[in-house]
């Protein structure tokens, strides 16, 4: 053993010196329950190296990265840099191309969830137009790949938005998604409020 040590202490070293594989930390193979992780912290592990589906989305979800305070004003030219780095709103690391931030009290978001069904941006029809105007930041990705280092464009918007929902059960639905905000039709070229 002696002769190891002296003939081949830096690859012995390096090997030891070796973190422990995550599989082997999430398992609690290794460390047996001895180590009492945080769900929190198994969420985020299985986040960063998961790779089954991600978890289904919730209202706490959609209220957490959609619906925003009153701390910066919306027409900040810096809003979406700021509020996608402080909402962590990424997808596996990898910069979003778009997001919405929105000002609006939770439940009426969840009436316009019971309106009509109208298309979405796409064409199909699976989305449900509000009926009163609201505030609202577009997140438009200007550079970048990877959390940190995404920037984006922030445009103030003020409109009926279009929201996706999710069924709860057979009889409650809640908001799944923000889709758009419309622009506000102008009454001086014949839109209608």
């Amino acid at each position: 053993m002696r002769a190891l040590l002296t003939t081949q202490s830096l690859p012995l070293l390096l090997l030891l010196l070796q973190p422990l594989p995550l599989q082997i930390l999430m398992l609690g193979g290794y460390l047996g329950s001895r180590v009492n992780l945080s769900q929190d912290f198994l969420d985020y592990l299985d986040l960063l190296y998961g790779t089954g589906p991600t978890k289904p989305p919730t209202e706490n979800t959609f209220l957490q990265n959609v619906v925003v305070d009153k701390d910066i004003p919306l027409n900040h030219y810096d809003y979406c840099n700021i509020q996608m780095k402080y909402k962590k709103i990424h997808s596996r690391f990898k910069c979003k191309k778009e997001h919405f931030f929105l000002r609006a009290q939770y439940w009426d978001l969840k009436r316009t969830c019971n309106s009509v069904l109208v298309p979405c941006k796409n064409g199909v029809k699976n989305c449900h137009k509000g009926m009163k105007l609201m505030e609202g930041v577009y997140c438009n990705l200007t550079s970048g790949v990877r959390m940190p280092g995404c920037e984006y464009d922030s445009f103030y918007k003020v409109g009926y938005i279009l929201l996706i929902c999710k069924w709860e059960g057979f009889i409650e639905h809640f908001p799944l998604q923000l889709e758009d905000i419309l622009d506000k039709p102008d009454r001086r070229y014949g839109g209608r409020h």
